[in-house]
């Protein structure tokens, strides 16, 4: 696969040379003539770069960077010191870039690089400013003063001349030439001179390619940088950043003759560094810049459409996690200002308006490096609902006049205007929001206040009006009078005789017609005191700013009530007088509401899927009777309610089926009546759906003794959400009703012993499961059980490893647990050969089941056969357990050298006398030559007291020494011969060696041994050979060779012959033969296997 990079190769024909910037020159860097062109001005203390991209050729707009160093993106520190400038020529399709350095310091003395990028292609270019303060004799070189001579002279290549002369010419020229030029600051020439002269490129020796000055590869492929050595045998060192490369699977080294490779795989950012070649002493630089790729968009914008105040989500998905996105509005860039704000999870991006208003109308536009995507958004007028109108008002002067108006948005804001022109609040006018009221309060109304009101609301084409009128009050002298007469009217809202019934938060207009002359003075009375003091003609009182009032006028009252009110509710007098009389009446004021909440709202019981729910009635019915009620639940935790009955519901308990049990709900009930529903009562607390589990399951009688009973049983097969908490166990004489508990406390175990029973009797038992919903079904036992002891055989359960002896080495820990059984509990007895055990020697505990023969540090001593009783009255059994404690054998004894011929040397030596309480397995021989006192082992594991050993250098005088060993390991010490064995040297004649011939026949040592197994437990038979040369061994099953069969492992060690048989069965039993065969003859063993299984009732027994 090639390498996948940007082409940038040949888009720089020139690069920019590194420049001085002396304070006051003006300095032209050469450009690029093809791709990048970069001019440099020096301008006073400010210098700019211009870069142009010729842009005919590419398909989008260029993205150019100007950094400085290798890292430093400039783009991001542009202020007051850096400029940044983009212009765009459309009859040239140009683009052209300016940097600006505003009043050049020091610190911008280094290297520059601007950078363009446009899809595959890519160009980039350097150049260094270094800057230099223009010192006391180091002035200035005016070059714009030698140009315009040169002008004058029409010598327009003088610049370049003169230079050219400058580093032609030897230095002793150099002040003649300045004369006959004009320059005058020899010094500054001097300088501008040496920087000028370039020192020609050393050719490398190592080097037949080099790499490329740069590379461009995509994010995510692959690069590959290439050179090429003049030696194929060369070493190469990759470095990146300085640090050295080690091959790896990111990085892979290739070398084919001499050319080396070095491939980046995957490339990431990181891997946007310097790398170099390292060849001994020379190195190739170059530099890798690597590209994201354009950044798509995979899920296009949705047009939205909202209503005013409403929140807008506009969502984006692009096809990179770390992608930035731009926001555009009508061509606009959107920025965090507090209206907008912008929201990123993975590769979805959002662009959230809070509120939407109408001026958010418009097309917002995503933008990303590969892609774009546009959405409506359509804000709609929202509907402002009018929740009580305006009244028209009549007053006289000196009343107040309250207009007021209640709409469904709290946050609407509104004008008020009179005739059409807004009023304007004061002293004795003010306008008050409260929530969703709007007031408008006159004090001390005058005539001119009379007009048509007029409340607008901000946004809307909606206006609510009202009319004021000013009543001016004329007294016309009536000669006659007639006394004050009330006339109630009994029919409309009256129920029954002078009672009026109203509807919580409804109007109440009363009017009463009233008759006398001259005109009475009316006053209104709640229960024994007077609403207000009243005034001829017209009596007004107020409450709660105007809600209660009275209005007046000819030959009628009317009493009105906005908004009535439960603390409204009572008995009204009304009492008219003038100077003929007076007459009284009574009214009764009845507020009817929707009733309270109900109250103590909880939950009594519980089922696997139901709750039983109970509350208290409202205290309150609203002055009308209860009708019903109707429920809600919820989970705990959500906040969807759900109605569980659409009829009214008449009781106070109520049953909420159809439940998840193992869930928390919660329970609200209303109350309705025959004016409305209530509101909702406090939620209950939660409460939990959970059934009892079923009964226990396999109730048994695990053992019964005098005056117990022990009990075992299963976990019920249904337990549900609710769990386990225990078991309760109870027990009733057969016969009887009454069970008694056992236990006070529910036990989490699945057994229990009852005790305090009675002996000989009878007994039924039974146990229940609990948890938090309560008791499960019993489960009860079938059968009664009668309290007694069970007299039971003692055995011995002895483990199969005691079977045969057991072997420990000294200081290790004996620990024998031997179990048996027996009713009741035995007496244990232990023996040791045949005597009583000594306690201080040996540990021995016994429990009722079983009996722990415990040795710290087992010692010779300890060996020997023990003897287990376990007895019950006249019934006994009992076990032999032989244990033998072994340790390292001594030394051999009486080591002598009995015959040395040759180079060689027979030895003998008699076992030791400590055989460690087992038999010696072998000797080891080891030889020492006098001289050097070094021992060298000759032989291992020799069986026989006897050996000869070969191989000796004549001339040396050998000691031999003997270790004997056991299944611990070798003695400590060796048995030293006491003779020595000197190797003669001897004359040209030698004595012919005659070689013992050790040739033998095969014989078997040690027979097969005749077997019965268990069957499923794997056996092993064994046998002993002797022969040489080693003879071939065949093993038989009835006569039939057994091959590679992996049932059978078959062993070799040194003539001990081994047969495994892995899990036997019934078929692996017969007849197995084992033939040992070499030239000298043959000889075989057989035996015979039994494989048996075993029944129940062995088992049992053991």
């Amino acid at each position: 696969e090639e390498p996948q990079m940007s082409q940038i190769s040949g888009l720089l024909v020139e690069k920019p040379q590194s420049v001085t910037a002396i304070k006051g020159e003006i300095l032209n860097c050469p450009y690029s003539a093809l791709f990048i062109h970069v001019i440099l001005f020096v301008t006073g203390k400010n210098v700019t770069f211009v870069a142009k991209v010729d842009s005919s050729q590419l398909l989008r707009k260029p993205n150019m960077k100007w950094l400085k160093g290798k890292w430093m993106d400039l783009g991001s520190k542009a202020g007051k010191h850096l400029q940044f400038k983009e212009t765009y020529d459309r009859n040239t399709k140009i683009y052209t870039y300016e940097m600006t350095i505003v009043k050049v310091v020091d610190g911008d003395a280094g290297g520059y690089r601007c950078e363009v990028t446009s899809k595959d292609k890519c160009d980039s270019c350097t150049f260094d400013i270094s800057v230099e303060d223009a010192g006391e004799d180091a002035g200035e070189l005016d070059f714009s003063g030698l140009l315009k001579k040169r002008k004058q002279k029409e010598e327009p290549e003088i610049n370049v001349d003169v230079w050219e002369i400058l580093k032609n010419a030897k230095p002793c020229d150099y002040e003649k030439i300045a004369f006959e030029y004009g320059i005058t600051d020899l010094r500054g020439m001097l300088k501008r001179l040496k920087k000028m002269k370039k020192v020609e490129p050393k050719k490398s020796d190592a080097f037949l390619k080099k790499l490329d000055p740069a590379y461009s590869v995509e994010k995510g492929k692959k690069i590959q940088l290439s050179v090429e050595l003049a030696d194929p045998n060369a070493q190469v060192k990759w470095l990146r950043n300085g640090q050295e490369i080690k091959p790896s699977a990111k990085y892979i080294f290739e070398s084919v003759g001499g050319i080396r490779k070095l491939t980046i795989n995957k490339c990431t950012l990181a891997d946007d560094a310097a790398y170099e070649c390292v060849v001994g002493e020379e190195k190739s630089f170059t530099e890798v810049f690597v590209q994201e790729p354009p950044v798509t968009i995979t899920k296009m914008l949705d047009d939205v459409h909202v209503v005013v105040g409403e929140k807008v989500e506009f969502e984006v998905e692009v096809s990179d996690e770390g992608a930035n996105v731009k926001w555009m509005k009508d061509g606009v860039e959107l920025s965090r200002d507090g209206k907008y704000r912008f929201k990123k999870d993975g590769t979805k991006h959002w662009l959230i308006i809070n509120e939407a208003t109408t001026e958010d109308i418009g097309t917002y536009y995503v933008y990303t490096s590969g892609g774009e995507s546009k959405g409506e958004l359509d804000v709609e007028e929202k509907e402002l609902e009018v929740l009580q109108s305006i009244a028209d008002l009549t007053l006289k002067a000196a009343e107040q006049a309250v207009f007021k108006c209640e709409v469904s948005d709290e946050k609407v804001t509104g004008k008020w205007f009179k005739d059409g022109v807004e009023v304007i609040p004061s002293d004795r006018i003010k306008m008050t929001h409260i929530g969703r009221t709007h007031k408008l309060v006159i004090d001390d109304v005058k005539p001119e206040d009379a007009g048509d009101y007029t409340f607008v609301p901000d946004g809307y084409a909606l206006s609510l009006s009202a009319k004021l009128n000013f009543l001016e009050i004329k007294i016309d002298y009536v000669p006659r009078q007639e006394p004050p007469k009330i006339h109630l009217d009994t029919t409309g809202s009256f129920v029954n005789k002078n009672t009026i019934i109203v509807v919580a938060g409804n109007k109440l207009r009363f009017d009463v017609d009233i008759t006398g002359d001259p005109p009475p003075t009316v006053c209104w009375k709640k229960g024994d005191t007077p609403s207000s003091a009243g005034h001829q003609h017209m009596l007004y009182f107020k409450l709660s700013e105007g809600r209660v009032r009275v209005e007046t006028r000819k030959n009628l009252s009317c009493f009105v009530i906005e908004g009535a009110e439960r603390a409204d509710e009572g008995l009204y007098h009304i009492t008219v007088t003038n100077p003929a009389g007076e007459d009284k009446a009574d009214v009764m004021v009845k507020i009817v509401d929707v009733p309270d909440p109900p109250e103590n709202v909880k939950c009594t019981g519980v089922g696997e899927d139901s709750a039983s729910i109970q509350w208290d009635p409202p205290t309150f019915d609203g002055g009308v009777p209860v009708k019903g009620y109707l429920m809600e639940r919820k989970k705990k935790g959500s906040s969807r309610w759900t109605k569980l009955n659409f009829d009214i519901y008449e009781s106070t308990t109520y049953e909420a089926k159809k439940m998840i049990e193992g869930v928390l709900y919660e329970m609200r009930v209303f109350a309705v009546n025959g004016i409305g529903m209530s509101q909702p009562s406090a939620s209950s607390k939660p409460f939990m759906p959970i059934a009892p589990t079923s009964e226990p399951t396999r109730l048994t009688v695990e053992d019964v003794t005098d005056g117990t009973c022990a009990l075992k049983w299963l976990p019920p097969e249904r337990i549900g959400a609710g769990g386990i908490d225990g078991y309760i166990i109870e027990y009733c004489v057969e016969g009887a009703t009454e069970w008694v508990q056992a236990n006070e406390t529910p036990v989490e175990k699945n057994s229990y012993r009852v005790r305090g029973l009675p002996v000989g009797e009878k007994m039924l038992f039974r146990v229940t499961a609990v948890n938090i919903a309560g008791r499960s079904p019993p489960a009860v036992m079938a059968q009664a059980v009668t309290i007694r002891e069970i007299v039971e055989r003692p055995k011995i359960r002895l483990p199969r490893e005691l079977r045969t002896k057991y072997i420990k080495r000294v200081g290790e820990k004996v620990n024998l647990v031997i179990p048996f059984q027996g009713k009741p509990r035995p007496v244990v007895t232990w023996l040791k050969d045949g005597a009583p055990l000594d306690t201080k020697l040996v540990n021995i505990r016994t429990s009722d089941v079983d009996t722990i023969l415990f040795i710290r540090q087992a010692a010779r001593e300890h060996s020997g056969q023990y003897t287990l009783s376990v007895q019950i009255e006249n019934m006994e059994d009992k076990v032999n357990l032989e244990i033998q404690i072994v340790d390292k054998p001594g030394p051999p004894i009486a080591v002598t050298v009995t015959d040395v011929w040759g180079f060689n040397a027979a030895l003998e030596w008699k076992p030791p006398k400590d055989n460690g309480n087992c038999e010696i397995t072998g000797y080891t021989i080891q030889k020492a030559d006098l001289k050097t006192k070094e021992w060298f082992t000759v032989l291992e594991h020799n069986r026989r007291p006897s050996c000869t050993v070969s191989d000796l250098v004549m001339g040396n005088e050998y000691t031999f020494r003997v270790f004997s060993e056991n299944i611990c390991g070798m003695s400590d010490d060796a048995g030293i011969s006491k003779n020595t064995a000197a190797i003669a040297k001897t004359g040209t004649y030698i004595l012919p060696y005659k070689e013992k011939d050790m040739c033998s026949s095969p014989k078997f040592i040690t027979p097969l041994m005749d077997r019965s197994v268990i069957a499923g437990y794997s056996a092993a038979i064994s046998c002993a050979v002797r022969g040489y040369p080693k003879p071939k061994i065949i093993w038989m099953k009835n006569k039939m060779i057994i091959g590679e069969d992996p049932k059978y492992l078959m062993q070799n060690n040194q003539g001990v012959l081994t047969l495994n048989i892995r899990k036997p069965s019934l078929f692996d039993g017969g007849k197995y033969t084992c033939k040992a065969i070499n030239d000298l003859g043959e000889d075989e063993v057989e035996c015979k296997l039994v494989v048996r299984v075993v029944t129940e009732k062995e088992e049992a027994k053991k």
